[in-house]
């Protein structure tokens, strides 16, 4: 068996973390790390301790489920729970970030997004290369690994 790259790893655990997630919309997960130690993981899922997707049906508006946190959100959120530094970090997710996820990664301090796939928003790709962030993809079935 050949050893995976530090950026298969991290995006297979991402991948990992998705199967968490309780939309069935959409399952996605996300790791953040740091000198290849893990800081924060996340799943889409619903606030804290409101039913879920997956028992209460999605809450839908303009064609989107707004009972979930993001993954990327929730990674994020967990990390600032037990007060975890994120400056100079790195996030893995299992598809790229919405506009607004990515603006949180941002401005956390985040300035490299590996991503399994690509997710609807070119906004994000633009905004991206304005601010001098690193989007790299690393496919979540591809055995070609280019990340960190």
């Amino acid at each position: 068996m050949t050893r995976v790259s530090w950026g298969r790893y991290f995006m297979n655990l991402a991948a990992q973390a998705a199967t968490r997630s309780t939309c069935p919309r959409k399952h996605v997960g996300a790791v953040i790390v740091r000198d290849k130690t893990i800081l924060s993981t996340g799943y889409n899922g619903s606030v804290r301790g409101a039913p879920h997707c997956d028992e209460a049906g999605c809450l839908m508006e303009n064609a989107h489920c707004v009972r979930t946190v993001h993954a990327e959100a929730n990674a994020l959120v967990q990390a600032a729970r037990h007060g975890i530094r994120l400056e100079g970090a790195e996030i893995f997710v299992t598809a790229s970030p919405c506009f607004n996820c990515f603006k949180l990664i941002v401005n956390a301090g985040i300035r490299t997004i590996y991503y399994g796939e690509f997710y609807r928003d070119e906004r994000v790709l633009q905004f991206a290369e304005e601010l001098g962030i690193r989007m790299e993809h690393i496919g979540l079935e591809d055995e070609e690994d280019t990340g960190s």
